[in-house]
């Protein structure tokens, strides 16, 4: 589903007009409009605040692939991208360059992670670097690696 669709359909389950919605945030009725007609998309600091003012993870507004890695966030277009299990079957949770043989490659912290992966966004995906780190921000703790970490604490 389309980021529009999604903040559309959003915005009614919570039973929000688009008016009600602009003034949580700050903004115009006709700006959300433009968001869920597509006309315009909102920055991922927007985006984070749709989320808080919808009470929905930041994931759940941005227009992820089905499959990515739930270690680092990256997109997994390819099997050869995927890590393996300890079994050596393919993992569909994970990237090769975050997990193998049933483990993860790196003892490493979220924050770390958003270190390492934030320039390879900037250089691959057309990010610049504070875009980047924001949105690694927002989107890891969503994912099973650091949920489950997040829950040991």
């Amino acid at each position: 589903m389309a980021f529009g669709e999604t903040l559309a359909e959003l915005r009614r389950q919570k039973d929000l007009t688009q008016q009600e919605l602009a003034e949580r945030l700050y903004v115009t009725r006709q700006a959300v409009s433009r968001w869920e007609t597509g006309e315009t998309t909102p920055g991922i600091d927007m985006m984070k605040l749709l989320a808080i003012a919808l009470d929905v993870p930041v994931t759940r507004l941005l227009e992820m692939p089905g499959s990515c890695c739930n270690s680092c966030g990256m997109i997994l277009a390819d099997q050869a991208e995927r890590g393996h299990e300890a079994d050596g079957s393919i993992s569909d949770a994970y990237c090769v360059w975050c997990y193998d043989e049933g483990r993860f490659l790196q003892e490493v912290d979220m924050e770390s992670m958003i270190e390492d992966c934030a320039p390879r966004m900037v250089e691959h995906g057309g990010f610049s670097l504070d875009e980047a780190v924001s949105l690694l921000g927002a989107v890891l703790p969503h994912l099973d690696r650091w949920r489950v970490a997040g829950m040991k604490s």
